[in-house]
C-alpha cells in the first residue's frame, strides 16, 4: 500500500479491500439499452484505476476485485445515479484530476470538487486528486 495520506472531503466512503494484492478486476456497466451487464476481467486491468479509465459516458457503475487465491468478488468502486458511493484506497491514491475532469461523465458527479482539489494542492490535470501534491 502506498503510504500517501488520503485526503477525502467528498464524503465518498473509503474501503481497503485491494491492499496491493494481485487479482482480477471486473466491471458492471450500464449499456445503451439501459440495462446492466458484467464485463469479464481484461488482461490490461492491473489496478482499479485502469478499469475506471476504460469507460466513458456514464457507463461504469461498479468495479469488483477478486484477490488471487479467493473466489469472492468484493466491490471496490460503486456509483448510484450521479454519486460515487464508495471507492477503494488504491483508487483514491491513483486518481488524477484528469481522470475526473476529462469529459467522461465524472465531472458531473461528486468526484468533481474544487474544494477537494484545493485541499491537495492540485494545480494541473496531472495532479493527484486525493493525495497531497508538491507545492
Amino acid at each position: 500500500m502506498n503510504m500517501n495520506k488520503i485526503i477525502n472531503l467528498t464524503g465518498i466512503h473509503k474501503t481497503n479491500f485491494i491492499q496491493d494484492r494481485k487479482g482480477e478486476f471486473r466491471s458492471i456497466v450500464k449499456v445503451q439499452a439501459g440495462f446492466l451487464t458484467v464485463c469479464d476481467p481484461a488482461p490490461y486491468w492491473k489496478r482499479a484505476i485502469d478499469v475506471f479509465r476504460s469507460y466513458s459516458n456514464g457507463a461504469l457503475q461498479t468495479i469488483q476485485f477478486k484477490a488471487e487465491g479467493t473466489e469472492v468478488w468484493l466491490t471496490v468502486f460503486a456509483k448510484s445515479g450521479k454519486k460515487v458511493k464508495l471507492m477503494d484506497e488504491q483508487m483514491f491514491e491513483d486518481m488524477k484530476v484528469a481522470d475526473i475532469n476529462d469529459g467522461k461523465y465524472w465531472s458531473d458527479t461528486n468526484l468533481y470538487n474544487q474544494i477537494q482539489y484545493a485541499a491537495v494542492n492540485a494545480k494541473t490535470w496531472e495532479s493527484k486528486a486525493f493525495v497531497m501534491n508538491a507545492a
